[in-house]
C-alpha cells in the first residue's frame, strides 16, 4: 500500500479548487478552424456543477448544469452541459444572433469580474439553447453593450434531454493586459421557463428574497491554472 506524506497531501490539496473556486485549465492544443477547442480538450478541465436554486435550495438532479473552462493567452472558453425537461426559447434575434432580454427564456449565464477591487463592475454573458446570445457590461447596475466579440455554438440532444453550449470570449474585451496569475471573481447561472414559476439556478447562491443574480458579493473565485510542464 502506497503511503503519502502529510506534506505531499497538503501540497496536493492546495493545488485543487475549493468549493468556492472554479479553475480554468490551460489549453495547449490548437483551436479548431471554427475557433473553438477540440472536443477532447474539455476532458482536461475540472467541471463545476450545480442544480439548486439561487438560494441554494430545491436541488433537482434532472436540471443539473456542469461548466468547464479553458484558457489561452487570447481567450476564455466555457462549456456548459445542461440537463432539461423542456426548453423554451425566443424564435427570433438580430442577424448576428444577439437578443435583448434573452434571460426571459432558457439561458445559461456567466458573470465575470476581472478586477475584484472594483466590485460594481463585471461582464455578463448569456447563451440560449438555439444559439442566441447577449453580452453586457455592468457598472453599478447600468447595462451597456461591450461588443466583446464573443462567439457561441449550441447543440440539443432531445433523446438524452441535454443541451450544450460553448462560449469563446476574447480576453482583450475585458482586460487591457491579461495576467494568468490573477484571481478573478465569477458566478454561473441558468434560467428555465417562460412564465413563473421559473427555475433560477446558480453555482454560488445569491440568497436574495426574490431571484436576483446581480450580487457580486456572492461571486466565487476563478483561477487560471498554469500550463502543464
Amino acid at each position: 500500500m502506497l503511503m503519502l506524506s502529510p506534506l505531499f497531501l497538503l501540497s496536493l490539496l492546495g493545488s485543487l479548487p475549493s468549493s468556492d473556486t472554479a479553475a480554468a485549465s490551460h489549453l495547449s492544443r490548437p483551436l479548431n478552424s471554427d475557433g473553438f477547442p477540440p472536443s477532447e480538450a474539455w476532458d482536461a478541465a475540472e467541471p463545476v456543477a450545480f442544480n439548486s436554486d439561487w438560494q441554494g435550495k430545491n436541488s433537482d438532479s434532472e436540471r443539473e448544469t456542469q461548466v468547464r473552462l479553458l484558457w489561452t493567452s487570447e481567450a476564455l472558453f466555457l462549456h456548459y452541459r445542461s440537463r432539461y425537461r423542456t426548453i423554451t426559447v425566443f424564435p427570433d434575434a438580430e442577424p448576428s444572433g444577439r437578443r435583448n432580454h434573452l434571460w426571459d427564456r432558457d439561458v445559461v449565464e456567466v458573470f465575470l469580474q476581472p478586477d475584484p477591487t472594483y466590485p460594481g463592475h463585471y461582464f455578463e454573458f448569456e447563451v440560449s439553447p438555439n444559439g442566441y446570445w447577449i453580452d453586457l457590461d455592468i457598472e453599478h447596475g447600468d447595462r451597456s453593450d461591450p461588443n466583446t466579440g464573443m462567439k457561441c455554438r449550441t447543440q440539443v440532444d432531445e433523446t438524452r434531454k441535454v443541451w450544450t453550449a460553448e462560449i469563446a470570449i476574447p480576453l482583450r474585451s475585458m482586460v487591457q493586459q491579461f495576467d494568468p496569475g490573477a484571481t478573478w471573481r465569477v458566478n454561473f447561472f441558468r434560467v428555465e421557463g417562460a412564465t413563473e414559476p421559473r427555475f433560477y439556478s446558480s453555482w454560488r447562491a445569491t440568497n436574495t428574497s426574490l431571484p436576483n443574480f446581480h450580487v457580486p458579493t456572492a461571486f466565487g473565485k476563478l483561477r487560471f491554472l498554469p500550463a502543464a510542464k
